[in-house]
């Protein structure tokens, strides 16, 4: 037995490493039913308590509820975090393809464009479709062979052609990063859960969203032009009493629906427990207030905004907060505790003072001075006269740059500023700097997003498809087990054993590296059971020939395996191969495939020579009798 314990011990550690990094799969579909129960039961009581509420409000408030529910456990958060997430194919959702419209970037940056230079760039984009080059390179190859210097339409006149397309291929790529850069920004606080946004290409944004029912207004909001305002954030008195009486009323409100027989309690929160603060300070137990700092900012947890932003969409919450302010997020992390991104969150005025319409320009640089990084912003004369009426009016009062309803930055006033010229310093670093330049140019977006391609998956055919690529799996499973049960009688039950290991092996993998199951990643799996019961049936035909040549068992398993190596790796060796060129030159659903049919030629050799081959010697140390039919 000492033979086969290094065996034993891996096959055993492979089985119990499969079934922990699947156990999250199992709790996170246990946690669904419990969560879609409470769900059903608030949204009745919902419709019971106000029977006029919109379908809108309604999906509104269930989907808080949901975030609530997610926040205050967060091992349904763990669970549903590592679970196998499953493609839009079997979940429903919209698959975008969008390409930033550079072409019409480069018509609205050109000078005195005239109709030559309009048909020279319709024909660069023609050309760029078909040929997935960047435009700007195929614009200024045409240009020049029309014998016509860039200088003409871009740039100044001292500048050569070099300089200008290093310029204009820089302006283009700086569009696409400020499309994505909106689009990510939006697609958060629509309330997407594991959204995906890629850039592909030069110029094209691939997005994901899963479980959106009302694809018209995802497309309106991915489309949309940005909103960038300037508004001042409120003065840390009026934010403390603020959230003074919201916490007051929060911790009533709860208490009132959980249990009326509560009384007040009367210890100071010093020698509260952190449970008996939580119920006596809802608010402020998510939402921290540094008191060594001037500003009047709460910072809150990442898995703890949900529940903040709840609370805050409560009626009785909302008649607290005065008309003319309204409170919003970092659009980034302040700082990273335990791991965790903490946000900060500003009380600002509600009614900008002004919009990124009157920005001009604005650039990220090093200030040579303090080699500090600051951004130069840039307004137009309109957006100057404003700007220095505000400035001065709010000296030594901080500003937010909020785009899209999430703060950006929130530096302070230190004086008037006329001219319409303005430094913002305190940045971070340079990434940070690079991050704000954006923001202030896609207050006026020179390009356009087209939606290229689009393809909507509805639940109910999400449902079905995960239902119908199961029923193909079991049974195709079921068929190939009885086949082999038939056929080679009890190695036939240890061919099955291995196949079983195999799809366990497989969805372990996928598991643990966080992969996303797609019907094509089924039909993979599907292809792999066939393949792996072939490699069986190659060992056990060897094993039948020497047993006929006179052969005891253990010499005929040691012969029938040996002789079997070289058809078997060279037929899944070359699909392996197969699978990597797929997935190299694939796409999407393409790569779902080849992605699954690798890592299921992994597992179901480890599966026929090392599983299968373990069996049969212990069959053959015990003395038992192999049968294969």
């Amino acid at each position: 037995m000492k033979e086969f314990r290094f065996r034993i011990i891996l096959i055993l550690g492979a089985v119990a490493l499969s079934l922990y990094l699947l156990y999250p799969t199992y709790a996170d579909s246990q946690n669904t039913i419990t969560i879609q129960s409470q769900l059903e039961r608030f949204r009745d009581s919902l419709q019971t308590a106000n029977p006029n509420l919109s379908d809108d409000d309604l999906v509104r408030l269930v989907n808080l509820k949901e975030d609530e529910i997610y926040a205050d456990k967060p091992d349904f958060r763990t669970a549903k975090e590592k679970r196998v997430k499953l493609g839009l194919d079997l979940q429903g959702g919209m698959y975008l393809v969008m390409e930033v419209n550079t072409a019409k970037l480069l018509e609205k940056l050109a000078k005195d464009p005239d109709q030559r230079f309009l048909e020279l760039l319709g024909e660069a984009e023609q050309q760029a479709k078909i040929e997935e080059v960047n435009l700007v390179s195929i614009l200024a190859e045409k240009l020049q062979q029309n014998n016509i210097r860039l200088s003409r339409y871009f740039g100044s006149i001292r500048q050569d052609d070099a300089d200008i397309i290093d310029d204009l291929q820089e302006q283009e790529s700086d569009a696409v990063t400020r499309a994505i850069e909106i689009i990510r920004n939006r697609v958060d606080q629509y309330g997407v859960s594991e959204p995906s946004i890629q850039k592909q290409g030069a110029r094209r944004i691939i997005v994901e969203l899963p479980g959106i029912s009302k694809e018209e207004d995802a497309k309106r909001l991915l489309q949309g032009s940005a909103l960038l305002e300037f508004k001042i954030v409120k003065e840390s008195e009026l934010t403390i009493q603020i959230m003074n009486s919201i916490d007051t009323k929060l911790a009533e409100s709860l208490k009132s629906s959980t249990d009326t027989t509560l009384s007040d309690d009367t210890t100071s929160a010093e020698d509260m427990t952190q449970e008996e603060f939580a119920r006596e300070h809802p608010f402020y137990a998510i939402a921290m207030i540094n008191p060594q700092s001037p500003f009047a900012d709460a910072f809150v947890r990442e898995s703890d905004r949900p529940k903040l932003e709840a609370y805050l969409a409560r009626p009785e919450i909302k008649n607290i907060i005065p008309d003319n302010v309204e409170f919003a997020f970092s659009a980034k992390p302040a700082s990273v505790e335990g791991g965790e991104n903490i946000f900060r969150l500003f009380l600002l005025n509600k009614k900008a003072e002004l919009t990124g319409g009157v920005i001009v320009d604005a650039q990220s640089n090093i200030d040579p001075q303090t080699t500090a990084p600051i951004v130069n912003m840039q307004m137009n004369a309109e957006g100057a006269r404003e700007w220095a009426r505000i400035t001065g009016a709010n000296i030594q009062k901080r500003c937010a740059i909020v785009l899209d309803g999430v703060v950006y930055s929130a530096p302070t006033i230190q004086n008037k500023i006329p001219g319409g010229s303005s430094v913002i310093e305190g940045i971070g670093d340079l990434e940070e700097a690079k991050l704000l330049e954006i923001v202030l140019k896609a207050g006026a977006l020179p390009a356009p997003v087209d939606i290229i391609e689009e393809r909507t998956v509805g639940p109910s055919l999400g449902q079905d498809s995960i239902s119908q690529g199961l029923n193909s799996l079991i049974i195709g499973f079921v068929i190939v087990a009885i086949f082999m049960i038939f056929y080679y009688v009890k190695a036939g039950t240890i061919a099955d054993l291995a196949l079983f290991f195999t799809v366990l092996f497989i969805m372990g993998i996928l598991a643990g590296f966080n992969a996303t199951l797609t019907l094509p990643g089924i039909a993979g799996i599907i292809l792999t059971i066939g393949m792996a019961v072939d490699a069986n049936v190659i060992i056990y035909e060897r094993i039948r020939e020497e047993l006929a040549t006179g052969k005891t068992v253990r010499a005929a398993i040691d012969s029938g395996y040996s002789n079997s190596y070289s058809a078997i790796f060279d037929s899944n060796i070359t699909t392996f191969f197969t699978g990597v060129i797929l997935y190299q030159f694939g796409s999407g659903p393409v790569q779902g495939f080849a992605l699954t049919l690798m890592i299921g030629i992994a597992c179901s050799l480890f599966a026929a020579l090392v599983v299968t081959r373990i069996v049969f010697d212990l069959m053959a140390a015990k003395g038992m009798k192999v049968n294969l039919g």
